[in-house]
C-alpha cells in the first residue's frame, strides 16, 4: 500500500475542460493530488486530452452522430448502451493502479455504466456525482421540447420515444429509451454504486421523488476555485451578465424581455442553438444588449468580475451552477430564478435576488431592484456572497466532506 493518504480512480468521459462536469472532475483530481493522494484518470482517448501516464488504458473516442457509415453508427450505439471496451480498459487499470476508491462523474453515452459492474466485481467502492438528472430521466434534463417534463416518473420510459424528447428525433429518442431500459434491467446504477453525490438538495429531493433510496444519496455542494476567493475586486462596470449556453431552457428570451422593461444594459456571453433567434429578438426589443460570443478562462472571469450582477434566468432544473459560486467568489451578487438548485445558493436580499421562473415582469423587477441599490448596495451583497462561499463552498470544505464519505465507505 502506498504511503499516500489513498489511491483515487477518477472517471469521466472527457479528460479536458469541456464543460461544468469536466471542471468539477479535473478540479476534484487536483484537490486530492494536492492533499497527497495518488490519482489516476479513466476517460476516452482524444487529441484534446491532458497528458497522463494512464492514458494507455483509455477507451477509443466516441462522438455519436458524427460517425461515417451505418455499421460504425450501430457499433457505437452498442457501446453507448454497454461498453465492453470500457470494461476491459478499466479492469486493466484497476489491476495496474490498485485504487482504494473510484469516483465517477459523467460516464453515459461514452464509457457507459458497464464499468460500474467491473468496479463492483473488483471490490472497489464507487461513488458517482450526479451532474444532471440522467439516472432518473432518460434524456437527462427532464425537458421535452424546451419544457419541463416528468412523464417518466412512474418508470414508463417509453415516454421518451413517444414524445421524441431527444432533439425531436425518433432514432435518438429510441436509443435513449433502449439505453435506459438495459441499464435499469441490469441495475448498472442502483446495484453497483455505493453512493451518488448530489451537489444540490433539490436534486436529492427530486431523485427521492423518483424512487431512489435516500441512503444512497449524499449531498455535497460544489466548490469555488480558491483563485476566485483570492482575486482582487474589479471596478464595477455598467452591465449585467448572462454567461452560458444559448438554449431555450436557459431562459434568455425571458431575460431579453426583462432587460427591455428595466432599461438596464446586458452582456450575453455564450453560443448555442438559439443564438440567431435571440439576437433577432434583442434587436426587435430595442434593449441595450451586447452578444460577445463564447468566453472562457480569463476573459470570462473579467466579464464576471466587472458585472453589476450575474443573472441566471433558467427555466429548467439547474443543479448547482458553479458560475454562481464564482460570481460570489469575485464579490458579485447574483439574480436567479426560483427553480432547481438555484434558490438554495442565493440568500435573498443578502447575497442576491430571486425572480419567478419564466416571468419577465418578475425578472425585470429584480433587475430594477438591483439597479436601485447602487454601487455600494451591490458591493455589500457581493461581499456577503464572498463570505458565504468562503465558509460553505470552499475547496477545503469540499475535500473534507468528500474524504469523510470515502472513509465511511472504506477501502478496497
Amino acid at each position: 500500500m502506498s504511503a499516500a493518504p489513498g489511491r483515487l480512480l477518477a472517471i469521466n468521459n472527457y479528460f479536458y475542460r469541456r464543460g461544468g462536469a469536466e471542471a468539477v472532475f479535473l478540479d476534484h483530481m487536483s484537490l486530492f493530488e494536492d492533499a497527497g493522494w495518488d490519482v489516476a484518470p479513466f476517460a476516452m482517448q482524444s487529441d484534446k486530452n491532458l497528458a497522463s501516464p494512464w492514458s494507455r488504458y483509455f477507451v477509443s473516442e466516441i462522438e455519436f452522430g458524427q460517425q461515417p457509415g451505418l455499421r460504425t453508427k450501430l457499433s457505437h450505439a452498442g457501446k453507448i448502451i454497454y461498453s465492453r471496451e470500457a470494461q476491459h480498459g478499466i479492469s486493466a487499470l484497476i489491476e495496474a493502479f490498485q485504487p482504494d476508491i473510484a469516483h465517477a462523474h459523467n460516464v453515459y453515452h461514452h464509457l457507459s455504466p458497464s464499468i460500474f459492474k467491473t468496479l463492483k466485481d473488483a471490490g472497489v467502492p464507487t461513488v458517482m456525482t450526479a451532474h444532471d438528472l440522467k439516472i432518473a430521466c432518460p434524456s437527462y434534463k427532464m425537458l421535452s421540447h424546451g419544457k419541463i417534463c416528468e412523464k417518466c416518473r412512474n418508470g414508463n420510459i417509453t415516454q421518451v420515444l413517444l414524445n421524441r424528447c431527444a432533439k425531436d428525433s425518433v432514432a435518438l429518442s429510441g436509443l435513449l429509451m433502449v439505453e435506459s431500459a438495459v441499464h435499469r434491467l441490469l441495475g448498472l446504477y442502483r446495484k453497483t454504486l455505493d453512493r451518488i453525490v448530489v451537489p444540490s438538495r433539490f436534486y436529492r429531493d427530486k431523485f427521492i421523488e423518483w424512487g431512489w433510496p435516500a441512503e444512497l444519496l449524499e449531498h455535497i455542494p460544489n466548490f469555488v476555485d480558491p483563485s476566485f476567493l483570492a482575486a482582487e475586486r474589479q471596478a464595477e462596470g455598467d452591465y449585467y451578465l448572462f454567461a452560458g449556453r444559448l438554449a431555450p431552457e436557459k431562459g434568455i428570451a425571458t431575460l431579453i424581455d426583462a432587460v427591455a422593461m428595466s432599461k438596464v444594459r446586458l452582456v450575453v456571453a455564450g453560443t448555442g442553438p438559439d443564438d440567431a433567434a435571440l439576437r433577432a429578438q434583442a434587436a426587435r426589443s430595442g434593449a441595450d444588449i451586447v452578444f460577445v460570443g463564447h468566453k472562457s478562462g480569463t476573459e470570462l472571469h473579467r466579464l464576471i468580475g466587472a458585472a453589476r450582477a450575474l443573472v441566471l434566468p433558467s427555466q429548467w432544473y439547474e443543479n448547482a451552477p458553479v458560475s454562481l459560486l464564482e460570481a460570489y467568489g469575485m464579490g458579485r451578487p447574483v439574480i436567479g430564478t426560483d427553480i432547481g438548485g438555484i434558490p438554495e445558493l442565493i440568500e435573498a436580499g443578502q447575497t442576491g435576488l430571486i425572480a419567478r421562473m419564466g416571468d419577465a415582469e418578475s425578472l425585470a423587477a429584480a433587475l430594477g431592484q438591483m439597479e436601485a441599490l447602487g454601487p455600494s448596495g451591490r458591493s455589500a451583497l457581493g461581499a456577503a456572497g464572498k463570505n458565504w462561499v468562503g465558509s460553505n463552498f470552499s475547496a477545503a470544505a469540499y475535500r473534507e466532506r468528500m474524504q469523510a464519505l470515502y472513509a465511511k465507505l472504506g477501502r478496497r
